[in-house]
Parts: structure tokens; sequence; C-alpha cells
């Protein structure tokens, strides 16, 4: 008996559905196993929860570090390595914030007071993002205004805004780190990193901020307890810290730090510290406290905040475009969070009678977040701050925002 031609093709597309559909749910029961292998594949190298990354540390290097959020708990036990050093006489303080580059402000800034050979020997120098990359060299002192110069003035920092191409729109950032890092070996060397750690020695403090991406903590470094370990990676590590310290997130790609807990060891996913905070003062619960930096009363402390930024409002029309509007919401987050942190130190600074000095840039200039190393920008600004320092009209002792 003879099948007829239909049911043979009804019979084929019946069997073709049929293996089409038992495909189908094969995938289907796949794509939780392949999460869960990619899962594994992504974790086998971080930290497994909050608490194994709470407790992490730097293999061989002790307590190198703390958080902006720290309990008393939590704060590093080896105060030898931690306090600044407190002799007679005036106890300075000067925190350098983030801003990109902007940082040529502080650049001018520093040049100036070396100019009227004024500056400090500052016992205690922190920086966030731009202001971490020139915290190092500004706590070695005016010897090295020339390479700070020369690094936010000549132009050479229009290579970090190289682009990665389309594929950064998919990968870990829109631009390559290479630059970047590339600019931070060439002027943290290995004899930089020994007068750091001579100068830590003596009782001087450095310290740099990163944000740890994976737990939303702000780490405090202690560069100077770095630079002093003696260790053969210590200026790696120094130097990866900066670089995370000015990685804005996103934009570049976030640094990997090998950390290790219980015997365990992973990767911790440092970024911009301006993230956390665009100023790096004191942990919170000191802040809040009313407890001086100083335990004798004959020490006047200084407090010199140099914000790379704008406080007050700078008009401008918004396109309405995605990306014009998050660009222009973030230069709003990021006024508002600096305020907030200046006004805080202003109050600690009332509360311990420390003596505040704030220098930011008050002068709307023209800039483009599409041209973010713009040289012209740059000089600007520089020749701002350093405009301001030699006509005294500067410092202000409180936070004005207007």
């Amino acid at each position: 008996m003879t099948v007829p031609q239909q049911e043979i093709h009804q019979g084929r597309r019946g069997l073709v559905t049929s293996l089409a559909q038992a495909l189908i749910r094969v995938l289907v029961a796949l794509v939780p196993v392949a999460f869960i292998l990619s899962g594994c594949m992504l974790t086998l190298d971080r930290a497994l929860d909050a608490q194994e990354a709470d407790r992490a540390s730097i293999a061989g290097y002790g307590e190198i570090r703390s958080y902006l959020d720290a309990r008393l708990d939590e704060f590093p036990r080896n105060a030898q390595d931690w306090a600044p050093a407190t002799g007679p006489g005036a106890f300075d303080v000067l925190m350098i914030s983030g801003g990109g580059s902007g940082g040529a402000f502080s650049v001018g800034v520093l040049s100036a007071w070396s100019a009227a050979q004024t500056r400090p020997e500052f016992d205690v120098v922190t920086g966030v993002s731009t202001g971490a990359l020139i915290a190092p060299l500004a706590f070695l002192g005016s010897a090295y205004d020339d390479t700070l110069v020369h690094l936010y003035t000549s132009g050479v920092a229009n290579d970090l805004a190289r682009s990665k191409s389309l594929g950064g729109l998919l990968g870990s950032s829109l631009l390559s780190a290479e630059p970047l890092t590339r600019m931070v070996e060439r002027f943290i060397t290995p004899a930089v990193l020994e007068q750091v750690a001579a100068e830590h020695r003596k009782g001087r403090r450095l310290f740099a901020l990163t944000t740890n991406l994976d737990t939303q903590r702000a780490v405090i470094w202690n560069m100077g307890a770095i630079a002093s370990s003696g260790r053969p990676d210590s200026l790696k590590l120094f130097q990866n810290i900066l670089v995370a310290s000015a990685s804005i997130p996103g934009v570049y790609p976030a640094v990997m730090i090998e950390a290790g807990s219980g015997g365990r060891h992973f990767k911790e996913m440092h970024s911009d510290g301006g993230s956390a905070s665009q100023i790096l003062m004191l942990p919170q619960i000191l802040l809040t406290s009313g407890k001086s930096l100083v335990p004798a009363k004959r020490h006047s402390v200084n407090f010199y905040v140099i914000v790379n930024n704008a406080l007050m409002p700078e008009f401008g029309t918004t396109p309405d475009r995605t990306l014009s509007v998050i660009a222009r919401a973030y230069t709003i987050f990021v006024k508002s969070q600096t305020q907030s942190a200046l006004t805080a130190l202003y109050n600690y600074s009332k509360l311990t009678r420390a003596r505040f000095h704030l220098a930011s840039i008050d002068v709307q200039l023209p800039y483009s977040m599409s041209d973010p190393f713009n040289t012209d920008y740059m000089r600007a600004v520089y020749n701002l701050g350093y405009a301001e320092f030699a006509a005294g009209t500067l410092w202000r002792d409180s936070p004005v925002f207007r």
C-alpha cells in the first residue's frame, strides 16, 4: 500500500518540529548550567562573599590599608606606620581632590607656592584620582614641580584619551589603560619610591584612595608604608594603586589587585577613588568624633584643600541627549559630593580649632567632555591656580559655593 506523498511531507515536518522542540528544551535546560559555569569561571579568582572580602589583605605587607568608613576595631593596629610624627610647630595637611585634567590647577598652586618660598613640608599629603597622581610628587616637595608642570601642561596628557574604538563599548572600558599606566610607570620610578620611603621613615605620611567595586568601600592606602616595605613588588603595587585611583569607572578599566584571605588568593577590583569621595580627608568616625589629630595643644593644625573642580554653579545649556544629560548629572553629583565633604571637614576644623584653607577653580572656563585632556584648558587652569596664589586671593577660610 502506497503512502500518499502529502502524508510523507507531513511526517517529515512533524519530525523536524519534534527535533526542533527537543533541541529548544535542551538549550533551555543548558542555559542555567551555562550561567552557573560562567559564574564559577568569573568568581573563582574573586572574593566569594562579603566576609572573605572584608578580611582580605595584601600578602607580605601587613596593615597597609584601611577604609574611609572604618569602625574603630578596623583601624590598623600598627600606629607607628600610620600616625604622623608630631613635633613642635605647625602640623600641615595637604589634600588634593579629583578632577581629571583640572589637576593642572593644583600644579599651578604648588608651583606658585614654591616660587613664594612659603610652601610647607607637609606632614600628611592625600590624593584622590588625579590628586593621587599629583600627591607623591607634591609629597616630595618643590624639586618635582617641573615634572608636574610637564605632565599637566605640555600636551602629553592628550594620549590618555586614546579610544579602544567601538569594541570598548562592549568591553571593560571606553579608553585603553595603557597610556595612563605607561605615564605612571614613567614618573613613579624606583628612585621616587625610595624617596617616599625615606620621608615615611621620618614620620611623614602619604595616602591615596581607591574604591573597591566589589565591596563598595573606599580604601585608604598607606603609600609610604608600601614604599618602605622593601618588597620586590612594592613599586608595581604603588603604581597600580595610583592607576586605580585615577581610573574613572567605565572610562578606564578597573585595576585588579592581588589579595588573600584565609589562605585563599584572589583579585580585588579597584577603581576611581572619586566614586566614593572626591577628597581623602579623615576616616568618617574621626570626623564625627571631634578628636584632634595632634595631642599637644601647642600644635596649630592647618588643613589645605585644593579642589580641582569648580564648586560654584556653572551655567550651560544641556543638549536633550542621553549622554549629554548623564554627563551633566554626573558633574552635579561631583559638586554636591565635594560640597558635603568640605562642609564636614570645615565643621571638624571648627570643633578641633584647626585652620581651614580651601582653594578651588572659581572661574568658569571653556571645557568639553569630548576633549577631556585639552591642553589649552589645562594650561588655563594651571595659570589660574598660579595667578591666584601669587595675588594672595587663592585661599578661603570657609566653604563658599557661590
